[in-house]
């Protein structure tokens, strides 16, 4: 067990490091956008990840935001989608993000897209802009990236292996969820997990595919003794069978490969469009750094705080990397800032029992926090992604 560790470290270090892991966002902006209440004198962070949640954040006008990522793919992902927006269409645009390719891409790319983009992101388009042509085996941009893989991959064992595409296309056009139930549970349930499947599920290197790490499979796991298999299987009925599928573009684009023009993110609309057009998407700003080390460097105040699942890596991994942050956090946050994460796990304990110093004290960063469960576990509930163990807002109070 000592050497399973460090070789399931290493694979997912290499899976992540030389890839575009999100090709979109699985974090549903809809309650993050409810909990945080963003407004004109907001100054945020944000992971970037796809940046399709970063430009949702950008509609409800917050002064700016600071996407911030390790990774660089990602934010060449987001400074993308800004230059598509200053520069194209609504209708070329959709066809790019929404249906995931575009015959024109290259017509496109360097006449309109290339000169607004920084030099690192460039040369990865340069490479990778075949990933919007509709000309490589996968055809989509959303069958693309480590997490688009694993969706193209899940849509051929759909498709060859088990033969339920129409039945998932049945359950996509129900008019209701009891309609969904009944599909699901009479059509595909059964067929839906083989062993083979149970078995690739709780394998690291699957799970490194769509970025769980092994610090976050055992948050999970304390929860579910059959492990990860039964966490999805459960999260996949409660979708499936008691959330409305009509709005919940999250799950559909990787069972289609596109987005549909009445089921997409924010960005995707054409109010929402007009609306980043119109200069909203000047307000975001991209940085390939650490959270902390962007808080480190930056002079301002920071209002909002939206760390998706990612303390989940440190916690088992990098511990002293995630008490740093905190101070940091501390150290730079405006008085009363809001803050979001989420976890795999159903508790993130430590998180409130990491250290800091607040003027010279040492404090627990459980002690500045004031809670909102009675928030979260609502919105929770409504998640339509519905893939983490918890959601959690909290106001810092020093």
């Amino acid at each position: 067990m000592g050497l399973l560790t460090p070789l399931s470290r290493a694979g997912f270090n290499l899976v992540h490091r030389h890839r575009l892991i999100y090709n979109a966002c699985w974090e549903d902006p809809r309650l993050d956008r409810e909990a945080l209440n963003l407004g004109p004198d907001d100054s945020m962070v944000a992971i970037t990840s796809a940046g399709c949640n970063v430009l949702d954040y950008a509609l409800d006008g917050p002064a700016h935001i600071h996407a911030v990522d390790l990774n660089p793919r990602q934010n060449a992902l987001l400074e993308l989608k800004q230059a598509g927006i200053r520069s194209l269409t609504h209708a070329d645009f959709f066809q790019l993000f929404g249906k995931g390719h575009h015959p024109g891409w290259h017509d496109l790319y360097r006449p309109q897209l290339r000169e607004q983009l920084s030099p690192w992101a460039a040369r990865f388009w340069d490479v990778h802009g075949d990933f919007f042509s509709g000309a490589t085996r996968r055809g989509s941009f959303y069958f693309h990236g480590t997490t688009g893989l694993v969706a193209w991959m899940i849509k051929a064992y759909l498709d060859r292996v088990i033969r339920v595409r129409d039945d998932v296309r049945a359950l996509l056009e129900a008019q209701s969820v009891d309609a969904q139930r009944d599909i699901y549970d009479r059509r595909i349930r059964e067929r839906l997990f083989q062993p083979l499947v149970s078995w690739l599920l709780n394998r690291d290197a699957t799970l490194a595919l769509v970025a769980v790490p092994r610090a976050q499979r055992e948050h999970l796991e304390r929860d579910y003794p059959r492990g990860i298999s039964q966490f999805i299987a459960e999260r996949i009925e409660h979708v499936f069978t008691r959330l409305p599928l009509s709005d919940n573009y999250f799950w559909r684009v990787y069972l289609q490969g596109h987005y549909d023009p009445t089921c997409c993110p924010a960005y995707l609309t054409p109010s929402g469009f007009t609306d980043l057009k119109a200069g909203l998407v000047d307000r975001i700003t991209t940085h390939t750094t650490s959270v902390e080390q962007f808080l480190r460097t930056h002079d301002s105040p920071i209002s909002t705080f939206v760390l998706l699942d990612h303390m989940d890596w440190l916690c088992g991994a990098n511990l002293p990397a995630l008490e740093r942050e905190w101070q940091a956090i501390v150290d730079k946050a405006a008085p009363g800032a809001r803050i979001i994460w989420r976890s795999g796990g159903r508790h993130t304990d430590f998180v409130d029992a990491l250290p800091v110093r607040v003027r010279g004290r040492r404090r627990s960063v459980g002690s500045l926090l004031h809670y909102s469960p009675h928030v979260t576990t609502r919105l929770h509930d409504l998640d339509r992604v519905h893939t983490y163990g918890s959601f959690h807002l909290a106001e810092l109070t020093c």
